[in-house]
């Protein structure tokens, strides 16, 4: 019975001093009690770590082991000596009258948001997967907007990784761009794995010692700009991070900070396989769902922001270390296709004033498509091409008009792309069209005339990609695959496809089929999305699937546009994803394994009993 309103009476001191230790309940909580050097001490029974009966464990010195993974705790106060294992919880002991009496719910040092705040920057550092998955679903049960952890990740993500932004801090972006698109166990999902990815790519790396802004304010813009774009085309590191510190410190918008970034990673075309400008959009992105932008669309004032600086700084190093696809042989031989943009560009790749010419020429005017534009862009003549896409320009045609053309032929190719072909091969696709969706996306944040650059460049990669629709894998017309067949049924064939290797095109031709009776687009986007984050993905199929969701989100009639055009603007995408997706699946869905321990764990199940 209660005394003191707080204590329970668990044990007679009799019996635990007889047995060292003891079993006891309160409330449904499991209580483990030990007699250890005069004392009686009472821990949650449930270790930290799995589980695991702590009063099966083992206590000497002060110290009490569990016996499944041996993680050690300070019995008098619960901490651990392992950071993977958590503290375990313990309870005020009163002895009276030869009784144990029990407080199970003393007041705690830290609230449940609090807790895993604390124990996600633990698993960061560490690299520990359990720690990450127990934190990420600790937080989003606790009530915490997922962008909080979203801006811990990205936060450590540059400091602790001298490498730059990489593919952990791109993931980790994707997964925050799709997570409105999930439901909640998914959006944990979601959740876990960018920030496991970040922790896995800093694990080992050295510490980002920055660079600081010059001490001035006076500096123009487009000097700021000049600079930082020599210093990246010579490769000098801490010379274009002080200058894009700078911009960021003086307060620049948005817009003037996206236009330095994305003309720096336009001055040489398609570069690192365009992972560079790909990194760069995802580091805006990243901060967007990280608040560091303000309601003007800028970023904080001088030193009250430093993630900001931070993430754009760390696009620095790609930028200055990246391949240069005008020294690739395949943008030379057999046709010279460097020769071609410099052209257009004004006599070199880094240049501008021939699209500016062509700007000028469209100004005031509205560009329609003409017949034939996306046939010539999925044709194999690369002259065609550039030459349709700056008479489009010189029609009026708007960067962000074009690259939503690129996009969609840069999709259409992975959608088609032949089985046939080796496995490698579905990566040389998945780049041109996480690249052309980038450009896109960076056509919306501004609209330097730089990023012409970009449509241009991912252009001529989708040309290069031709022979890898040879021949194509065939999409479905609309209405073709109209077998009137319950949406949800089609849903549960799609993810059954992921079970088994190599159904690729049945992939495709399922999402055909769920458009066609008539079932919710964002039913799809959750089953894809579920599909993905139950699988060990890998950076590509990640990183494909937000490009898919983005493009669809993207998909938006013109004027001239006919419905059927839209519709293949929706569901081209999505059906690319959905192949893409069956050619990487099934895993060994390691993390999905300890997704769901932690999860069970964070709801007091018992994991070592079946």
């Amino acid at each position: 019975m209660p005394i003191a309103d707080d204590f329970h009476a668990v044990a007679s001191l009799e019996d635990v001093e007889a047995s060292g230790r003891e079993l006891a309940s309160v409330d449904g909580t499991p209580i483990a009690l030990f007699a250890h050097e005069g004392e009686i001490r009472a821990v949650n029974n449930r270790c930290p770590h799995m589980g695991f009966p702590l009063v099966e464990g083992t206590v000497d010195d002060g110290i009490l082991t569990c016996h499944w993974h041996h993680a050690r705790f300070e019995l008098s106060c619960g901490d651990t000596f392992d950071p993977w294992a958590d503290d375990v919880p313990t309870y005020p002991v009163e002895v009276r009258d030869g009784t144990v009496y029990v407080n199970p719910n003393p007041p705690r040092d830290l609230p449940p948001d609090e807790h895993w705040a604390e124990r996600l920057e633990t698993g960061l550092e560490e690299n520990l997967r359990l720690v990450v998955a127990k934190s990420t679903i600790g937080l989003l049960d606790a009530g915490v907007d997922f962008r909080d952890p979203v801006e811990t990740a990205l936060f450590f993500g540059t400091r602790y990784n001298d490498s730059g932004w990489g593919s952990g801090l791109t993931i980790l972006g994707c997964m925050a761009n799709v997570i409105d698109d999930l439901p909640l166990e998914d959006r944990k999902r979601a959740l876990y794995t960018g920030v496991r990815h970040v922790a896995d790519d800093c694990a080992g790396e050295s510490v980002n010692f920055d660079q600081p802004s010059f001490s001035t304010d006076a500096v123009p813009f487009d000097r700021l700009k000049s600079w930082f774009r020599d210093c990246v085309e010579v490769r000098d590191r801490a010379g274009a991070e002080r200058c894009l510190r700078t911009a960021v410190a003086t307060g620049r918008s948005e817009a003037e900070l996206a236009e330095l970034v994305f003309a720096a990673a336009t001055d040489h075309p398609y570069l690192s396989d365009g992972h560079v400008l790909d990194f760069a959009n995802t580091a805006f992105e990243a901060l967007e769902h990280a608040d560091a932008l303000d309601d003007s669309g800028g970023v904080s004032g001088r030193g009250n922001d430093p993630i900001a600086g931070d993430a754009l700084a760390a696009v620095v190093e790609p930028l200055r270390t990246a391949a240069r696809s005008d020294e690739r042989s395949a943008w030379r031989q057999p046709i010279d296709l460097i020769t071609l943009l410099e052209d257009v560009y004004g006599g070199d790749v880094s240049e501008t004033s021939g699209l500016e010419e062509l700007v000028d020429e469209g100004a005031g005017t509205s560009w329609s498509r003409p017949d034939g534009f996306r046939s010539t862009l999925l044709a194999d003549d690369p002259e065609a091409i550039v030459d349709a896409l700056a008479d489009a320009i010189g029609e009026g045609a708007t960067s962000e008009e074009l690259a939503a053309e690129v996009a969609h032929a840069a999709a259409t190719r992975v959608a088609q792309f032949g089985t046939a072909n080796e496995f490698g091969d579905w990566n040389t696709v998945h780049h041109t069209f996480t690249y052309a969706n980038a450009v896109h996306v960076a056509t919306r944040r501004t609209d330097a005339i730089e990023l012409y650059r970009g449509v241009f460049d991912a252009a001529l990669s989708v040309y290069l990609d031709r022979f890898l629709n040879t021949p194509p894998a065939p999409i479905p017309e609309s209405g073709e695959e109209d077998t009137g067949r319950d949406p949800d049924a089609i849903l549960e064939a799609l993810l059954e496809t992921f079970d088994v290797d190599g159904e690729v095109n049945e992939a495709g031709r399922l999402v055909s089929e769920f458009f066609d009776c008539g079932g919710d687009p964002e039913a799809l986007k959750r089953t894809l999305g579920h599909g993905l984050l139950r699988e060990d993905a890998g950076f590509h199929t990640l990183q494909n699937l937000e490009a898919a969701f983005r493009q669809f989100d993207l998909a938006d009639a013109s004027a001239d546009d006919a419905a059927s055009d839209l519709e293949s603007r929706r569901r081209t995408p999505l059906i690319a994803s959905a192949r893409y997706m069956a050619a990487h699946f099934p895993t060994r869905r390691e993390a999905e394994q300890t997704f769901t321990i932690a999860a069970r764990l964070n709801r007091g199940e018992t994991i070592h009993e079946e």
